[in-house]
């Protein structure tokens, strides 16, 4: 038995399926967890979403940015972009089964992993985890998410969703604030202060921080670094392994890799297993 995490599919379902076959994954032996972004970008995201829910109880995922654009664009909340690849999903007979399954996954994922004194707590989510918050307390912050992404009030939150205030995280925010800065947290972040506060425009790795900012994973004294996070979101980070971290997203829909981690009997035995992906979209 093996547990799998794959980084961002992008809609690159050729590349999903030749993954899983060096892999040799079996869903009555193995478990895979997807760290997000699904679809979008790439050239078959309904081959994806069919592959992946095909797998039943043997596969998971998070939730990631484009996956989110996906149900706001199905419910008439955004338009789709210029550069989107969602249309196969959207005129697609089995469109309700798909979005359904979609909006019964997770924000965040948790598994301890090992025994005894060499057992660790692994999280599991699409971009980054606020300095304040603990491990329990992301995967509360993810279930008040969840809760109203499979209620009838999702309509009702994918439209106050978008926006990028608040900036900073506090225990005081209700509603829909209080739900925008934790979707923006697991989803989107990729530098903030030493204090919380995120920052959006810059995309560029890790050693282009902008000023007064950092890598949400190096901020000091952060509350989840005596676990494992895993993410995908940042490719041009790409694939980065230290005992506190996992960056899993190898720019597949760019032309680079799709890429896996085999996690072992502890957190520290982990295998990188990838597959170069054919350009679908240039990036910028």
């Amino acid at each position: 038995m093996a547990l799998y995490l794959i980084g961002d599919v992008q809609g690159c379902d050729d590349a999903l399926r030749r993954l899983m076959d060096t892999l040799d994954f079996s869903p009555s032996r193995d478990t895979l967890v997807l760290l997000g972004d699904l679809v979008n970008r790439g050239p078959d995201s309904v081959g994806v979403l069919r592959r992946v829910q095909r797998l039943g109880a043997s596969a998971r995922s998070v939730l990631g940015n484009h996956d989110l654009h996906l149900l706001g664009v199905a419910h008439g909340i955004r338009k789709a972009g210029r550069r989107d690849t969602l249309a196969g999903i959207l005129d697609a007979p089995d469109r309700a089964a798909l979005l359904d399954w979609l909006r019964h996954q997770h924000m965040a994922l948790h598994q301890r992993v090992g025994t005894g004194e060499r057992a660790g707590d692994l999280l599991m989510l699409h971009a980054g985890v606020l300095p304040q918050w603990t491990v329990a307390d992301t995967l509360a912050r993810a279930a008040e998410v969840e809760q109203v992404l499979r209620s009838p009030q999702l309509g009702e939150f994918l439209q106050s969703m978008y926006g990028n205030e608040p900036a900073q995280w506090s225990d005081a925010l209700a509603g829909s604030a209080r739900l925008r800065v934790i979707v923006n947290a697991l989803t989107r972040l990729r530098y903030c202060s030493a204090d919380g506060v995120m920052e959006f425009d810059s995309k560029d790795a890790s050693a282009e921080a902008p000023a007064g900012f950092m890598p949400w994973y190096d901020v000091p004294g952060r509350r989840t670094a005596n676990a494992t996070v895993a993410f995908g979101h940042w490719s041009t980070l790409g694939w980065l392994s230290r005992p506190d971290l996992l960056s899993t997203d190898t720019g597949c829909v760019w032309g680079g890799c799709l890429s896996a981690v085999r996690i072992g009997a502890t957190l520290a035995e982990r295998e990188h297993i990838e597959v170069h992906c054919d350009q679908a979209q240039a990036p910028g």
